[in-house]
């Protein structure tokens, strides 16, 4: 059996009655992973709890979600399964209709925001996302406490790489993912850039030091790495258009020591598969 979560947060009977739980998963319209919302936030932010879109909703339609003096406990959904991501904890000083609560920041338990990992089975509550804190207390349980805040997902292989323009810059920044970039130092490879405006395909390959992530940060500088119809899509649409549409994809990898002839043999076999030539952006 887990460390019960109450072992962390050390509340009193009368604290846990007077206490609620949000277990935010993804926005109502657009279906975003509240995850990725608090990634985006600033280091700062996310240290300290800020209150933020995915937090404090002081009401759910007509139905009140919060009282004044309540404390509300924050928790995020990692992924798809029971893992659950402390996200802030507060005391609510006034709930005005329309938006978010008023509310003050519970710092004591601010050392644990971002870090603290509960597995909790939140059950078919469909839209429902806060709760009283005794229906699930006796349930969650402690994961993990992370050395350093959560910062997205881990590298879970080479065969699994699959990141938007936006996603792979903020890795190179070492904002988030760490592992991402120095697995794709290790290594050279073959890789594709999707277009998922056109659907067009650019297929390229990294030989040089510096592996994937040398050339892949190529693009994230200059947007087109130097390739003609990438330069030229460039001219007619700007840095924007590929912030907001394009993905990388690693299709095939090598060791740093792989002889690069025959990597770009695989580039070339990779092209002629998907006829990128005639109908994607390579041009030899």
């Amino acid at each position: 059996m887990g460390i019960p979560l109450n072992s962390v947060l050390n509340l009193s009977e009368e604290q846990i009655k007077n206490s609620k739980i949000e277990l935010n998963t993804k926005t109502g319209t657009t279906q975003v992973p509240f995850i990725d919302m608090w990634l985006e936030r600033s280091e700062e932010e996310r240290r300290t709890g800020a209150p933020c879109v995915t937090c404090y909703w002081g009401w759910f339609g007509n139905k009140r979600n919060f009282h004044e003096g309540q404390w509300v406990f924050s928790f995020i959904r990692l992924g798809d399964g029971n893992d659950w991501l402390f996200a802030s904890a507060a005391k609510v000083l006034a709930v005005p209709k329309g938006r978010q609560a008023d509310v003050e920041i519970l710092t004591e338990y601010a050392p644990l925001f971002g870090r603290l990992i509960i597995n909790l089975y939140k059950g078919n509550k469909f839209s429902r996302y806060t709760f009283n804190l005794s229906k699930y207390l006796d349930d969650a349980t402690v994961k993990e406490i992370l050395p350093v805040m959560y910062s997205g997902d881990e590298f879970r292989g080479y065969d699994q790489v699959h990141l938007p323009f936006a996603k792979l810059d903020r890795i190179f920044r070492r904002e988030i993912m760490p592992s991402f970039h120095d697995a794709l130092e290790s290594v050279t490879g073959v890789y594709c850039l999707t277009d998922t405006k056109t659907g067009k395909l650019y297929i390229g390959s990294a030989t040089g030091e510096g592996g994937v992530a040398a050339r892949w940060g190529s693009y994230l500088d200059s947007k087109h790495g130097g390739n003609k119809k990438l330069r030229e899509l460039y001219k007619r649409e700007g840095a924007e258009y590929f912030r907001k549409y394009f993905e990388f994809t690693l299709l095939e990898y090598f060791g740093m020591s792989y002889d690069p002839i025959k990597v770009l043999k695989r580039e070339q076999w990779w092209k002629d598969c998907l006829d990128t030539r005639e109908h994607g952006y390579n041009d030899n």
